[in-house]
């Protein structure tokens, strides 16, 4: 049997795509790869001086900088040079752009916490003099609630629109997440594994470095007590409650695997259905 020939396109991350190559371990018998950095000055050459059948993207999700990078070219690969991608490019251009995403989910009629992107401070001003309170916060790109910042009255909204349009940058966490729990395993498996430390600093520090300035991401505020977080491959659905911690769920790892209402299911089918996301 012809083994499929498979590209994995890696991050600015040197580790990120280690899952990628795992599988592509499991499956030596059937499946023969070859790593890429997207991010490397040569990437086209790389990829083209040997024929594939399926590139296997892992998208970054740390900085701005990285994320444009990695969409522009999964964009040429697909739609300029034809390659197959796996996650598909609109995918990959979703992920870690909540910006994007809202305006995705209002142009598709898809039900999601009303939106609002400012890139005109007077205007944010205005919304927030007359929307209700709290308000969501968000940072275009960050995952486990970094980024997320629930504002309680019009001070906290006017501050932190000042601080984004000033040049401070809209509001990240750039260390560890205290809320994630595991405080004393995770410190000693910095013990047992010490080279992991300088790794973890030198992403804090990357995540620093990237501020986000010019524009706001307002989103309303929804009580609730928990969400739920769904998944689909090919014909597998997955799905696991967040439970709320403090403020939001997003960030306090706090998971339930109730059995999931058939509806959500329904509605994520109906979704990756008419997008392909699968």
């Amino acid at each position: 049997m012809k083994k499929i020939k498979a590209i994995i396109l890696r991050n600015e991350l040197e580790y990120d795509h280690i899952l990628w190559v795992k599988a592509g371990d499991n499956y030596r018998g059937e499946l023969e790869y070859r790593v890429v950095n997207l991010t490397s000055n040569s990437w086209l050459e790389e990829i083209q001086k040997e024929p594939a059948d399926i590139l296997l993207a892992k998208p970054g999700g740390l900085t701005s900088r990285f994320k444009q990078l990695y969409d522009e070219r999964t964009y040429i690969l697909s739609y300029i040079l034809g390659y197959k991608i796996y996650p598909s490019p609109l995918e990959i251009f979703i992920y870690e752009n909540k910006r994007f995403l809202s305006f995705w989910l209002k142009a598709n009629n898809i039900p999601h916490p009303e939106t609002r992107v400012f890139y005109n401070s007077l205007e944010a001003v205005e919304f927030i003099e007359k929307t209700k309170y709290p308000l969501v916060a968000k940072a275009n790109i960050g995952a486990s609630g970094s980024g997320v910042i629930i504002l309680h009255n019009r001070s906290e909204a006017r501050n932190y629109i000042n601080d984004t349009f000033s040049g401070k940058g809209a509001h990240r966490r750039s260390g560890p997440n205290l809320d994630k729990g595991g405080l004393i395993r995770r410190g000693f498996h910095y013990v047992l594994h010490p080279a992991d430390i300088r790794k973890k600093l030198d992403i804090y520090k990357t995540v620093r470095s990237d501020v986000q300035s010019g524009f706001v991401i307002f989103q309303e505020y929804i009580e609730h007590e928990f969400e739920w977080r769904a998944v689909r491959i090919g014909d597998s659905f997955f799905a696991h409650k967040k439970l709320k911690k403090g403020e939001k769920a997003s960030g306090a790892l706090l998971k339930v695997y109730d059995n999931p209402p058939l509806a959500l299911l329904d509605f994520v089918k109906e979704i990756t259905d008419r997008h392909g996301f699968y």
